[in-house]
C-alpha cells in the first residue's frame, strides 16, 4: 500500500512543500524563494517574514498538485537545521501545525542529508562518492558505519558562498550562482587567482578576495566571472578526483545549489572518465532547496523507526551531518535507501 509523506523546507531563502509517495516518486515540489535588494545577502528576519507571508499557499498547493488529501499523509518532515533560525523556526511551526491538526507525527531531518538522499533517489546511486556544492555546504563524502562521512571540505567558505559574496559585491542580489555562470558563458579571458587545495580541502577566502579587487579596478565582470569559476571548480574537480582515486568508489554524485551549474559538470565528467566512474548530478530542479528532500529523507527516517512528538519540534541552527545516523543503509537491504 503506498503511503504519502510532507516535507517543510524553510533552512534559508527558500520556503518549499512537497508531497512524496512511499514508492519514491515525488507528486509534488512547490516553493517560494525570497529575494534579497540588490547588493545584499540574506536577512535572516525578513525571510523568515517571507516565508511566514507564503506557507499557507505553498503547503495547500503542494497537495493540490499531489491529488493528495491531508489526511492520508503518514508524517510530516521538516527540515531541523542547519540553516537560518528565524527561518528554521517557521518551518518548525508549520510542521508542528500540521501534525496537530492531522495527528501525525513529526519527522525532524539534516537539511544537508536530505541534499544526499534525494540525490540517490532520483539518480538511482547506491554506493557513490559525494559531492555536496551549495551555499551552505562544500563536502566530500562517503558511507561509513552507519553515517555520511566528511573525506574534504571548504576550510572557510562554501563555493555557494564564494559565488553570492562576489556577486553581492558586484551589485547583485542572492543567491548570485545563475547570473555569474551566465556572465562567464560570455567570456573565454582567464586572469590568474589564487589557487588553494589541501588535500582533499579546498580554501576560497584568497580567491574571493582578488577577484573583489579586479572589480574594484575595473576588470570586466564576464571576464571575472569566468576566471573566478574556472579557478574555483578545478579546484573542487582536483579534490574530487583525490577523493575518487583514494575510495575507489565508481559513482559520482553531485547535490546542493551548484550541482546545477554546467562548467561544474564538464569538469566533474572528465575526471570521471578517467576514473571510470558513473557522473550522477541531481537533476536541476532539484539541486537547489526544495522540500522534496525533506519530504524522502523523512520517509526514510520514519520507515526505520524514527519520529517525534508535535511538542519535539526544535531547529538547530549548527548541525554537521557527519553526526546524523543513517540506519537505513546499515540495514541489510541496501536497495532501502532507493524506495
Amino acid at each position: 500500500m503506498t503511503g504519502y509523506f510532507v516535507g517543510i523546507e524553510s533552512t534559508a531563502h527558500t520556503f518549499s512543500s512537497s508531497v512524496v509517495s512511499s514508492s519514491g516518486k515525488v507528486l509534488s515540489n512547490i516553493k517560494s524563494v525570497y529575494r534579497a535588494e540588490e547588493g545584499h545577502g540574506i536577512h535572516p528576519f525578513k525571510a523568515a517574514e517571507h516565508h511566514r507571508m507564503n506557507a499557507v499557499s505553498v503547503v495547500l498547493s503542494s497537495f493540490k498538485e499531489a491529488s493528495v488529501e491531508p489526511r492520508v499523509v503518514e508524517a510530516i518532515g521538516y527540515s531541523m537545521g542547519p540553516g537560518l533560525g528565524p527561518c528554521l523556526r517557521v518551518g518548525a511551526v508549520v510542521a508542528r501545525t500540521l501534525s496537530l491538526a492531522l495527528d501525525r507525527p513529526l519527522v525532524p531531518v539534516n537539511h544537508a542529508v536530505g541534499h544526499i538522499e534525494l540525490g540517490c533517489l532520483l539518480t538511482g546511486a547506491k554506493d557513490p562518492l559525494v559531492l555536496l556544492v551549495s551555499g551552505g555546504h562544500t563536502m566530500l563524502l562517503q558511507f561509513s558505519s552507519s553515517r555520511w562521512r566528511v573525506i574534504g571540505e571548504t576550510l572557510d567558505i562554501t563555493l555557494g558562498q564564494l559565488l553570492d559574496q562576489f556577486g553581492r559585491h558586484a551589485g547583485l542580489s542572492s543567491p548570485c550562482g545563475s547570473i555569474i555562470e551566465e556572465a562567464a558563458s560570455r567570456s573565454s579571458k582567464y586572469i590568474q587567482l589564487p589557487y588553494s587545495v589541501k588535500g582533499n580541502d579546498v580554501s576560497f577566502s584568497g580567491l574571493l578576495t582578488e577577484a573583489k579587487k579586479l572589480y574594484d579596478m575595473g576588470e570586466r565582470f564576464e571576464d571575472i566571472c569566468f576566471s573566478l569559476q574556472e579557478t574555483a571548480f578545478a579546484m573542487i574537480a582536483e579534490a574530487t578526483e583525490r577523493a575518487l582515486a583514494l575510495t575507489e568508489k565508481k559513482e559520482l554524485l553531485v547535490v546542493g545549489g551548484v550541482a546545477a551549474n554546467r562548467r561544474l559538470s564538464e569538469m566533474l565528467k572528465t575526471i570521471c572518465v578517467r576514473h571510470g566512474a558513473s557522473f550522477l548530478p541531481v537533476p536541476p530542479e532539484y539541486s537547489g532547496d526544495c522540500g522534496a528532500q525533506i519530504a524522502w529523507t523523512a520517509y526514510l527516517h520514519y520507515t526505520s523507526g524514527f519520529s517525534v512528538d508535535a511538542s519535539e519540534a526544535t531547529v538547530r541552527q549548527s548541525w554537521r551531518l557527519d553526526s546524523v545516523d543513517i540506519p537505513w543503509r546499515s540495514q541489510a537491504n541496501p536497495e532501502r535507501s532507493r524506495g
